[in-house]
């Protein structure tokens, strides 16, 4: 990997420019998509990349870790909540940001982005020259159903049945060919924790109340009956519906090693 320390900056081969648009990353529709940018685009950059994230409402930066870098989100426009689990509390922590404001994942936690309202544009900001990742997805269908089930006392072929359709890196989710059961009412996208004020003093608080309906099931049959879909426990009742749309395939840029994605 290029190093700026040892770069030759009289070289004409140095680079000060890029246009981030090029480097498309992910795209599930026209509104999900990401755009990056590393010291593999630009020769220069040292140690910081940057993720350029479009978001419709309900859709979500599947949970993952980056095992190299702290993420700095940045909100644009529009909004979404930054959920965190911090590994010294086992607390799963939930933040609310809206244009002008970050939230802080720090190195090696999983967390997750959620989309609450249309048009959310998120910078995400690495202290890393190329950032890694371990994605949930590929966590789940890369794991053997039977030492899930083994290690967690589960019904293996109902573990096999449900992980089923995870057959390759989300990334942004729910899939596009998602097909669901059935609509389940929510009051928010998430519940905020109580954090100091970290809105300007003439701004009121973020405000999560219900902006669509969110179309999902979060109900999942496991061995022990119908339940609540641990990864929606955290989010209490209210109303949405995930917007549909065909999935076109991308070349990622990005390549798969042993300890997860180099983007």
């Amino acid at each position: 990997m290029l190093a700026t320390s040892n770069m030759d900056y009289t070289s004409p081969n140095t680079e000060f420019t890029y246009d981030v648009n090029r480097n498309l990353l992910f795209k599930k529709d026209e509104q999900n998509y990401i755009h990056s940018l590393s010291i593999q685009q630009l020769n220069t950059l040292g140690n910081t990349s940057l993720l350029d994230i479009f978001l419709s409402t309900g859709n979500v930066v599947e949970p993952h870790i980056h095992q190299n870098a702290t993420e700095l989100v940045y909100c644009i426009s529009g909004a979404a909540v930054v959920s965190l689990i911090n590994p010294f509390t086992n607390e799963l922590l939930n933040f609310p940001i809206t244009p002008g404001q970050v939230a802080n994942v720090p190195q090696g936690w999983w967390h997750y982005e959620i989309a609450t309202v249309d048009d959310t544009h998120l910078l995400a900001i690495f202290d890393a020259s190329v950032p890694e990742a371990i994605f949930g997805s590929d966590i789940l269908r890369l794991t053997p159903p039977s030492v899930l089930a083994h290690t967690y006392c589960l019904d293996e072929a109902r573990v096999q049945a449900t992980l089923a359709p995870i057959h390759k890196t989300v990334f942004i989710g729910p899939p596009a060919d998602c097909v669901t059961d059935a609509s389940t009412s929510l009051n928010a996208v998430c519940k905020p924790n109580n954090q100091p004020n970290n809105q300007p003093n003439n701004q009121p608080q973020v405000n999560v109340q219900p902006y669509v309906q969110l179309q999902t099931s979060l109900h999942a049959e496991h061995s022990y009956g119908d339940a609540v879909n641990p990864a929606y426990e955290h989010l209490p009742n209210a109303s949405y519906m995930l917007p549909t749309s065909n999935y076109t395939p991308y070349t990622m840029q990005r390549q798969l090693i042993g300890n997860g994605w180099r983007y």
